[in-house]
């Protein structure tokens, strides 16, 4: 592992350089959102739980803009990032233009001041503003995916439907228009999320690990192992899963289905060469956060009918899961796509180790209520840690030049 070298000096020009340069491929502008965002909104969770500072004026709970902004807001910017940088690597179409990714972060932006300000805002325009994102990026998608129309890359304009109904079920009882129907969309756009990570997971995974196998010499039975009929479940449960909590099926029938869902991607994983990948961070992070996803889904289907806290799963799955799976795809994708070698410095790897730590103080936090306080703003400072060390040492690739290229 090699640390990124950083420049002492910075010539004229650069700051603006490196301003324009944001707006030329769809993962800078969108991870460096996304890590600038997630240490905000963490930092800003932990340091109320630590009992300093009320924070902004909100129109809703904190509890539930935390919930809405770690899913609305920090995981769409990760998810944002990674379809414009993917999609036209799939479909073999020209990137998003510059005016397009202005407009796009703009849009996502607002939303998070909207959120912000939403104790002096009306409620419809906070709505307007933080539903404005989602559609954007899935036309724009969509006009790239036409391109070349394969089924399995179409599927993913129907995840990010349902992320969009899920938070205008949120906004709906914000606005006053419904009663109860916020929980139900916070939930749904957490699992929605969960089952992205679950396809392209069970996509990038296996690939990378095999690839790095190859260069290593390894021989081709220790490869990793792919089961069509346990993929096909994995697939029909990924669609099926966030659409029961979507419609608000109650959990003593969505937990069965999300336990089954939880144990096949342990099946999956088992079969991926892991072990291989200890002295790897940049692919080990990658599992880690699989078996995140499979315990989280566990503890939540446990959960729904009557075997334990539903908190501890759902904060397995957004911290293990989303948290972890996002740090790794977006360090992994920083580095690829900037030239750099696919080796993760040694503050990202120690950044990948800190996620987990922060879903095991959580799950710690919400198991023994003693400990609840002390453990939840570990937890907050695991994730503000991790994120940190996210920035340092990736920023180079996502604000500097493409190695190799002019500056």
């Amino acid at each position: 592992m090699a640390d990124i070298p950083r420049a002492n000096v910075t010539p004229p020009g650069a700051d603006q350089k490196m301003f324009a340069r944001l707006f030329t491929e769809g993962f800078r502008v969108f991870f460096l959102s996304a890590g600038l965002f997630g240490l905000f909104a963490g930092a800003i969770w932990t340091l109320r739980l630590a009992g300093v500072g009320n924070g902004p004026e909100l129109a809703q709970s904190p509890v539930g803009w935390h919930a809405h902004e770690m899913i609305f807001g920090y995981a769409t910017a990760a998810i944002g990032g990674f379809f414009l940088t993917a999609v036209p690597n799939w479909t073999g179409t020209p990137g998003a233009r510059r005016g397009f990714l202005m407009l796009s972060a703009g849009l996502w932006l607002s939303g998070r001041l909207a959120i912000w300000y939403s104790g002096v805002l009306p409620p419809v325009l906070v709505a307007v503003l933080d539903l404005a994102f989602l559609p954007v990026l899935a036309a724009k998608i969509l006009s790239q995916l036409v391109k070349r129309p394969k089924p399995q890359n179409v599927m993913f304009l129907l995840f990010l439907s349902y992320l969009w109904a899920a938070n205008l079920l949120v906004h709906l009882e914000w606005t006053g228009a419904t009663l109860s129907t916020a929980e139900t969309g916070l939930r749904a756009g957490l699992i929605t999320i969960c089952a992205l990570i679950s396809i392209l997971g069970g996509r990038v995974t296996p690939a990378f690990t095999r690839n790095a196998m190859k260069r290593a010499g390894v021989s081709e039975e220790r490869w990793p192992q792919n089961t069509k009929p346990v993929d096909r479940m994995a697939l029909g449960l990924a669609v099926l899963v966030p659409l029961l909590v979507l419609v608000g099926v109650p959990g003593v029938i969505a937990g069965p289905v999300a336990l089954l869902f939880g144990f096949v991607q342990f099946a999956r994983l088992s079969r991926w060469g892991g072990r291989w990948c200890l002295n790897q961070p940049i692919l080990w992070s990658l599992h880690l956060s699989l078996a995140m996803l499979g315990l989280g889904l566990v503890l939540w289907g446990l959960a729904g009918i009557g075997i334990g806290g539903e908190v501890a799963g759902l904060h397995v799955l957004g911290i293990g899961a989303v948290g972890g799976m996002t740090l790794a795809v977006m360090s992994r994708a920083a580095l690829g796509h900037s030239g750099r070698p696919l080796i993760a410095p040694r503050p990202m790897a120690l950044g990948y180790a800190m996620i987990a730590m922060a879903a095991l103080m959580r799950w710690v936090g919400g198991a023994l209520p003693a400990l609840y306080q002390p453990a939840t703003v570990a937890s907050g400072l695991f994730w503000c840690g991790s994120f940190m060390l996210f920035l340092f040492a990736i920023w180079p690739a996502l604000t500097g030049p493409r190695v190799g290229a002019a500056t």
